[in-house]
């Protein structure tokens, strides 16, 4: 029985050195044990490469516009481990986590001792947020976010009132498969029978996989570029516009806050969603909401800037997609700044076409390392860069204060890399900057 949060949090971290163990046996285990609290909410579930968490996001506050209260489970976090369970945006609080562990811990050493071993991390916050939202603080739709894959992640044993992919990249290939066919496939697994599916996937290989599964799960398919789209993009100082066109509804100058065009696609997966859910009579959904809901949504980590002056972006560009995003907006955006890069990345990501992306669009470029079991050492990152104007530095905390005292005002600081890296810079940075308002 633990007494106090840190030991909750100290227990869950502890679970990280099961590594991933695919497969739903162990959830199915726990589930039952729990008297399957799975089966007692209106869930969503969204899988894909990038992406995930902005539409998660981008759903749950059309939804709140609407007066619904709207549970969801997201990782990582960025900036509070309890974020991971949060209602309507607020995180659940220490003394709910903490219960919340008392409850999953008998059960997490019980199944220690039978063949399907111990649960890992990720399946024991999983069974946590479950019985949350099944017991605890029951609310009107719960969106879940998948873990890794699809197929056998933990969340996969919902069956949701729509499905939505993103998008899918060669991320986590030794565990997904080493091209987007065999990744498609992983991801496509979320895809339950008769359940609408909603998908921005364009690569042609990946599409033909998720065709094929929605077809034999017969699930209606709702496709970025056919059955809905995206029109008129404009970029603002501080967002994007855009027009999107439904079978259910047309939509012309909504707005949304998060900035890149990416986040246009993410957006138009969550309206069309939300217009889906009204028009199965799930949910009482307006246009006002929508655009409301729409401008209000806040992700952190996600090309946010956390000063104008001087400008500094962080971003959790964590594989080649985010990268190639993170690099076009940039551009886009910035095409006559000079762009510091800071770069940290976990040594089993596909590096060299990442650091490529950023050496081509960098004036300079800092590589980084920080404290978590299997970040790239600054050094190694170094030596794959092809930069004339690149170094590698050891204290990330010292070099960013120095570098954001000594930075030009036609100069952009740019934080990327690991999310788990961003939730380490976005508390610190904004310490320091609110410190230094004050003390002016």
């Amino acid at each position: 029985m633990f007494t106090t949060y840190k030991e909750a949090l100290e227990w869950i971290h502890a679970r990280l050195r099961l590594g991933i163990k695919p497969g739903l046996k162990r959830m199915e285990w726990m589930m039952e044990r729990l008297s399957h609290p799975e089966t007692k909410m209106k869930t969503v579930h969204i899988g894909g490469t990038n992406g995930k968490g902005s539409t998660v996001t981008f759903l749950r506050s059309i939804l709140e516009a609407s007066g619904y209260t709207v549970g969801t489970f997201t990782s990582p976090y960025i900036e509070q481990f309890n974020e991971r369970i949060s209602v309507n945006g607020k995180a659940i609080t220490d003394a709910e986590l903490l219960q919340l562990t008392n409850i999953i811990r008998p059960l997490a050493d019980e199944l220690e001792e039978t063949e399907l071993g111990g649960p890992t991390e990720f399946e024991v916050i999983t069974a946590m947020a479950f019985h949350y939202f099944a017991e605890m603080n029951k609310v009107d739709i719960v969106i879940f976010e998948v873990g890794l894959g699809g197929r056998f992640d933990s969340t996969n044993i919902i069956q949701p009132l729509a499905s939505i992919i993103t998008n899918i990249g060669l991320d986590h290939i030794n565990i997904l498969g080493h091209n987007y066919e065999e990744i498609a496939f992983e991801k496509a697994g979320i895809i339950k029978n008769n359940t609408a599916l909603f998908t921005a996937v364009k690569h042609p290989g990946a599409l033909k996989v998720i065709e094929e599964q929605a077809q034999k799960k017969e699930a209606p398919l709702y496709r970025l570029d056919h059955e809905f789209s995206i029109s008129g993009h404009k970029t603002l100082a501080k967002g994007e516009a855009f027009n999107v066109l439904t079978q259910f509804q047309a939509l012309d100058n909504l707005e949304i806050s998060m900035m890149g065009q990416h986040q246009t696609e993410n957006a138009a997966l969550a309206v069309i969603a939300a217009q889906f859910l009204h028009q199965k009579g799930e949910f009482i959904l307006n246009e006002q909401a929508i655009r409301a809901g729409l401008k209000k949504a806040y992700w952190p980590g996600r090309f946010e800037m956390l000063s104008e002056s001087p400008l500094i972006i962080i971003d959790g560009a964590h594989n080649e997609e985010g990268v190639s995003a993170l690099t076009h907006e940039l551009v886009t955006r910035y095409p006559n700044r000079n762009l510091h890069v800071v770069f940290a990345a976990l040594s089993d990501k596909k590096l060299d076409k990442m650091i490529a992306k950023l050496d081509k669009i960098a004036s300079q470029i800092t590589f980084v390392s920080f404290d978590f079991p299997r970040a790239a050492s600054s050094e190694e990152l170094l030596k794959i860069s092809q930069s004339a104007n690149k170094l590698a530095v050891d204290d990330w905390g010292s070099f960013l204060l120095e570098e954001i005292k000594t930075l030009e005002n036609n100069s952009v600081l740019v934080i990327t890399g690991s999310l788990y890296f961003i939730s380490e810079v976005k508390p610190f940075l904004a310490q320091y900057l609110k410190n230094k308002i004050i003390s002016l």
